[in-house]
């Protein structure tokens, strides 16, 4: 089966048992996602089957959007209610602080990711030595936030939502809005990703593969057949021939080819759109 669509993956699972679930739901053993989610969180997963799972890197996926509520008060080592450690009260907090606090985030944000994430440090992941109780240093990363938002501020949980880049941590985006409030600690209560750029979850419907490509298609004036075959292209007969990633039509199925220095290569051939 070749199928790519959007899932809805709950809380309180890995994003690996939830494909193992969709597996056997689907009677298909080769499937794969993009853009793990946490057991803590949930939303929006995209998930292929088949010849599909090889799309993953040129899907128009960013940027991401999520709905997070933060604890203020609650220090967690995971910066999530996984690992609460403690609970200041503190005193409430104006609105209008709040809102400009989250507002502020927008723009381009250097930062320390969590201790408890999927970044590597020599080999191994940053989750697996902190649980290991080991001493390690993570460099500050660089994300965009296009857009935030407060939803709500419920004393003492601030419900937001962010449209950022790609490999954006949310709990740390918690955690800097907790410090620009003057409050020492803050954890995410509940995280759901709502968007991965132009994708949302739609009872899994099977997606229309080429108006969710993140490439521009390319036209071939030459012989069918040679695309058909998996034949060398000539640049020629290619509309465009600047260097870079294109899609070609071939009717029930497509080829993604990629342009270098005046020759063509194949990088993914005869995906079946259905």
């Amino acid at each position: 089966m070749n199928r790519l669509f959007v899932a809805y993956k709950p809380t309180g699972i890995g994003s690996n048992f939830f494909l193992s679930k969709l597996k056997r739901k689907y009677k298909d053993k080769k499937a794969g996602f993009s853009g793990t989610l946490d057991p803590f969180a949930k939303g929006v997963l995209l998930v292929g089957f088949g010849s599909h799972t090889k799309l993953f890197r040129f899907l128009n996926k960013t940027p991401k959007s999520y709905r997070a509520t933060l604890w203020l008060g609650a220090a967690s080592p995971s910066l999530d209610t996984e690992m609460i450690e403690s609970v200041d009260i503190i005193d409430e907090l104006d609105e209008k602080r709040v809102k400009e606090s989250i507002e502020s985030l927008m723009g381009d944000l250097e930062y320390e990711p969590p201790i408890f994430s999927a970044k590597r440090i020599n080999g191994q992941r940053a989750y697996d030595l902190a649980r290991a109780g080991r001493e390690f240093t993570l460099n500050k990363i660089n994300s965009s936030i296009y857009e935030t938002k407060l939803i709500s501020y419920c004393h003492p949980f601030v419900t937001f939502e962010a449209v950022v880049s790609e490999g954006t941590y949310i709990r740390s985006l918690g955690r800097i809005i907790a410090q620009s409030l003057g409050v020492s600690h803050g954890s995410l209560s509940a995280l759901e990703r709502l968007s991965e750029g132009q994708f949302v979850y739609e009872d899994e419907k099977a997606l229309d593969i080429k108006k969710s490509l993140n490439i521009p298609q390319n036209f071939y004036s030459g012989d069918y057949d040679n695309i058909k075959y998996g034949r060398v292209l000539a640049i020629e007969d290619l509309q465009m021939q600047e260097d870079g990633y294109y899609w070609l039509d071939n009717g029930d199925n497509i080829s993604i080819v990629n342009i270098v220095e005046k020759s063509v290569k194949y990088e993914l051939g005869r995906i079946y759109t259905c």
